[in-house]
């Protein structure tokens, strides 16, 4: 029998506004019911964002972070915690001078980006290796940045996972297993169908797929429409899949899915269609290699 599907829920991001869905959890206390229902509904790890309560956007605020972790773990809720350390990468080049940053702009020190991860030791956080054009800003995650936060990571004993955006970042990612900066076995999250960055397609899902370093664990997603079309593809090709209102609001065509738990119980379905199991938070640890 074939190993079980981990199945991802990413609750919020940074991203999806209120404009897009009314129900996008925004309160510490949202995302962690939202967090709780998703795994209920059969996600096995769910990855959090913290969202500032007055604008709404994403925050590094640890007090942020520690309210959702506290109510996820104190619900008795078997899930695995994974933290964005994305916030802090992004700027915004003034027009008059490029080279100064404009309002928005949040780049700042690596050490400031993990300093959550540091004192709340989930089991997962993420780790992204682009630099890109990214909505109206660039987000830049230099080698340098990502060697010290992957340092960091390790040493506060949480699995980074690698988020490949595009073809370079996963040339950047297997530079880094060469070097020992990642420790094997590697856990990677394709994604695809971000504007400017890989498609989100078959033939580029088999680009990367081909190119994987050796012994990763990997999963991979797409954007917006291509959610559930991308979620079967990792499936049939092997990998784990992610759903959540991070990446898209729809649970079909035109039709606002109802929360986070009614796309993650769409995921479920699709994989054991397919033929496939859905993995619990415990096998999901024992395929990532974490302890318990």
């Amino acid at each position: 029998m074939a190993a079980p599907t981990i199945l991802t829920c990413a609750i919020t991001g940074s991203q999806t506004t209120r404009a897009q869905h009314p129900r996008l959890p925004i309160m510490p206390q949202e995302s962690a019911a939202a967090a709780i229902d998703a795994a209920k509904a059969g996600a096995a790890i769910v990855h959090l964002h913290a969202r500032d309560p007055q604008t709404q956007r994403g925050s590094r605020d640890p007090a942020l972070f520690r309210e959702i972790v506290d109510r996820i773990r104190a619900s008795g809720v078997d899930v695995i915690l994974n933290l964005s350390t994305g916030e802090g990468g992004r700027f915004i080049p003034s027009e008059d001078e490029p080279s100064r940053a404009a309002p928005g702009t949040t780049l700042t020190q690596p050490e400031k980006r993990v300093a959550h991860v540091e004192t709340l030791r989930p089991e997962i956080c993420t780790l992204d290796f682009n630099t890109m054009f990214f909505g109206t800003s660039v987000v830049i995650n230099t080698p340098r940045n990502l060697e010290i936060m992957a340092g960091r990571i390790y040493a506060a004993g949480v699995l980074p996972e690698v988020e490949i955006f595009d073809t370079g970042d996963l040339q950047l990612a297997n530079s880094f297993i060469e070097r020992g900066i990642l420790k094997r076995p590697v856990m990677i999250q394709l994604v695809l169908g971000v504007r400017y960055g890989a498609v989100a397609d078959p033939q580029t899902l088999l680009y990367y797929v081909a190119r994987l370093p050796k012994d990763c664990v990997w999963a991979a997603f797409g954007i917006g429409r291509t959610e559930f079309p991308m979620l079967a593809q990792s499936f049939l090709l092997g990998g784990h899949v992610r759903v959540g209102l991070e990446d898209n609001v729809f649970v079909r065509r035109g039709v606002l899915a109802r929360d986070n738990a009614e796309l993650v119980e769409k995921g479920v379905d699709i994989v054991q269609k397919l033929g496939g199991n859905i993995a619990t938070a415990a096998e999901a640890r024992a395929i990532l290699g974490l302890a318990r």
